[in-house]
C-alpha cells in the first residue's frame, strides 16, 4: 500500500537530512506519497506564523508526519514548534530508544534502554508569567490524567517488546505533591502489570547511575522536563544527539522527529548527518507496520557506519549526500 505521510523539513540542516531520509526510504521500497509543509523560521517568513494551520490539517489528516529540526528562538520570538505540536495533537509521549550503533565510537557499549517522556504538561509546558519587573512565576502543572496515561504507555512500550523494568523518575523528596502525584499514578498503573519489575529513582541520583552503570536501566519513564533533560544525557551516552531517533505519539497522530537542533553554523554545506533522523523514520516504519523496510535500514545503516562511511561528526570525512548514497547502494 501507499503511506501518505506528513514531510516537515524544519530549517537550517533540516532540508539536507530530509531529502537524505527520502531518498533512503525510496531506497528501501516503501511506497510513500509526502505531503511537504514548512514550519518554524521558513513558514513565519512564507506565512508568518511558524505553526501554520494547515500543518496542523495535515498531520491529522494523515494520522504520520516525519519532521527535520527546527529552530527555537532563544528568550524572544516566537514559542516552540515542538511543544505547539504536542499540545495541538496531543502528543503525550515522547519516546527515544537509546542504544550503540555499530561502528560509532561512545562511553559505553552495552547501552539499552528506552525513555519515555511525559510530553504535555509539566514546568516545560511554558506557562509563565511575570509577577511584577524582576519577578517571574511559572507554573508547574502535574495532573493524574497525564501522568497515568504514561505510566500506562510505558509499561504496555515493555510489555509489548519483552522489557523487564520499569524505573519512574521523581524528585518528589522536594516537590510531595506535583511530583508525588506522579509517582502515586505510575504506582497504580505499575500494579496492573505484574510480570514486570517496578522501581524508583530521585532524578540527580538517577542522573548519576546513568553515567556511571547505564546497563542497569532499562525502561525511564518521566514528567517532562525532566525527561527533556535525561533523554539527552542518554545520547551522549551512545555518542550524541546524531545517533538517537524519537517519536511523539498520541491517540490520534503520531509525529517522528530528529532530536538535535537546526544546527545553521553548517547548514547548505553537505555535512550533515542524516542518523538521528533517519533513526526516527525507522520508528515510523515499525509504526506503519512495515517493519521489513525496518530491518533493511537499520541493517544497511550497520554495515555502512562498521564500514567506515561516516560523516564529520562521527570522525569521518563522507558528507551528508555520500551517506545517504552508501545506505541506499547496500539496500
Amino acid at each position: 500500500m501507499t503511506h501518505k505521510i506528513t514531510l516537515i523539513p524544519g530549517d537550517g540542516i533540516g532540508p539536507e537530512v530530509t531529502d537524505a531520509v527520502v531518498q533512503i526510504l525510496a531506497a528501501a521500497r516503501v511506497a510513500i506519497e509526502w505531503d511537504r509543509h514548512d514550519a518554524g523560521v521558513i513558514a513565519v517568513e512564507r506565512g508568518g506564523t511558524p505553526l501554520p494551520p494547515e500543518l496542523i490539517q495535515s498531520i491529522r489528516r494523515n494520522a504520520v508526519a516525519l519532521k527535520g529540526p527546527v529552530t527555537t528562538p532563544v528568550g524572544e520570538g516566537f514559542t516552540s514548534v515542538n511543544v505547539g505540536l504536542r499540545k495541538g495533537l496531543d502528543l503525550y509521549a515522547n519516546l527515544r530508544p537509546v542504544w550503540n550503533l555499530p561502528g560509532v565510537p561512545a562511553r559505553f557499549g552495552n547501552v539499552d534502554l528506552v525513555i519515555v517522556r511525559e510530553n504535555t504538561e509539566d514546568l516545560y509546558a511554558g506557562l509563565e508569567h511575570q509577577i511584577v519587573p524582576g519577578v517571574v512565576e511559572s507554573l508547574k502543572i502535574i495532573t493524574e490524567k497525564a501522568s497515568t496515561r504514561i505510566g500506562r504507555f510505558a509499561f504496555e512500550h515493555a510489555r509489548r517488546h519483552g522489557r523487564k523494568r520499569v524505573t519512574a523518575i521523581h524528585k518528589a523528596n522536594i516537590m510531595k505533591l506535583s511530583d508525588g502525584l506522579f509517582l502515586d499514578s505510575v504506582r497504580a498503573v505499575a500494579k496492573e502489570f505484574p510480570e514486570i519489575a517496578y522501581d524508583e529513582r530521585i532524578i540527580d541520583a538517577a542522573c548519576m547511575q546513568l553515567v556511571l552503570t547505564p546497563e542497569r536501566f532499562d525502561v525511564l519513564v518521566l514528567p517532562n522536563l525532566y525527561g527533556d533533560i535525561v533523554s539527552d544525557l542518554g545520547a551522549g551516552l551512545v555518542g550524541g544527539l546524531g545517533v538517537v531517533g524519537a517519536a511523539n505519539l498520541g491517540t490520534a497522530c503520531a509525529v517522528f522527529e530528529a532530536v538535535h537542533g537546526s544546527a545553521p553554523d553548517i547548514a547548505g554545506k553537505g555535512v550533515a548527518n542524516p542518523t538521528a533522523l533517519l533513526l526516527s523514520a525507522v520508528l515510523m516504519l515499525h509504526h506503519i507496520d512495515e517493519t521489513a523496510a525496518a530491518g533493511a535500514v537499520m541493517q544497511a545503516l550497520g554495515r555502512v557506519l562498521t564500514s567506515g562511511v561516516r560523516t564529520r561528526d562521527l570522525g569521518g570525512t563522507a558528507t551528508t549526500r555520500e551517506f545517504a548514497d552508501a545506505v541506499c547502494k547496500v539496500l
